[in-house]
């Protein structure tokens, strides 16, 4: 039995021949440095930048992660060479699944790892250079209206120790009135398990 390539030729090809690879951390002198996800989980992954003036001239990255994970950092570290620090520091994990030609829904968080690499990357470079005007604070968003959780409450509860549904409902009475937000709320712990798991 014959199993097919559920991923794009461009994945493919980022996975087989991924570009920017950092090779010698030690060796790149690094104007910022970003590392997210935790290897006990998962992926794990580390991007860091050089920077002249206000853009991204080098973009280099190392991960432990899944055909996704390799691709699309692989692939958002060439999309963000040359460009700006502010429009690189909001690019969406929608971006670089569409660069790569689409992700199934089950590998969508592996492209989030990269984003949020690349964002905790510049974060360092401002704050290596004084700029820390210039970090801005991600806006929550309301997960469960009834209980009135964000997808930072439910960071945090994992980040504290949540780890299912039932943990997160003991901890934040998320899904507890009328269970709307069961399937999103379940999406944003399988994402911050995979960031923050052990």
């Amino acid at each position: 039995m014959s199993v097919g390539w559920m991923y794009s030729d461009v994945l493919k090809d980022h996975f087989m021949n991924p570009r920017n690879v950092l090779d010698d951390e030690e060796a790149f002198q690094a104007d910022g440095r970003g590392l997210v996800g935790n290897i006990k989980c998962g992926d794990q992954m580390l991007i860091v930048i050089r920077v002249a003036d206000d853009r991204i001239t080098e973009c280099r990255w190392k991960t432990y992660g899944c055909a996704s994970a390799i691709a699309g950092t692989s692939i958002l570290s060439e999309a963000v060479t040359g460009m700006r620090l502010d429009e690189a520091y909001h690019i969406k994990p929608a971006e670089i699944a569409e660069r790569l030609g689409g992700l199934p829904d089950n590998k969508i968080h592996c492209s989030v790892l990269g984003d949020k690499a690349l964002r905790a990357a510049i974060e360092d470079y401002y704050r290596r250079n004084g700029l820390d005007d210039r970090i801005e604070k991600e806006k929550a968003v309301t997960v469960c209206r009834c209980m009135n959780v964000t997808d930072h409450d439910i960071e945090a509860a994992v980040k504290d120790g949540a780890r299912t549904y039932q943990d997160l409902q003991n901890r934040t009475k998320c899904g507890t009135v009328c269970g709307q937000c069961r399937e999103r709320t379940e999406e944003l712990l399988h994402q911050f398990v995979h960031l923050y798991g052990d």
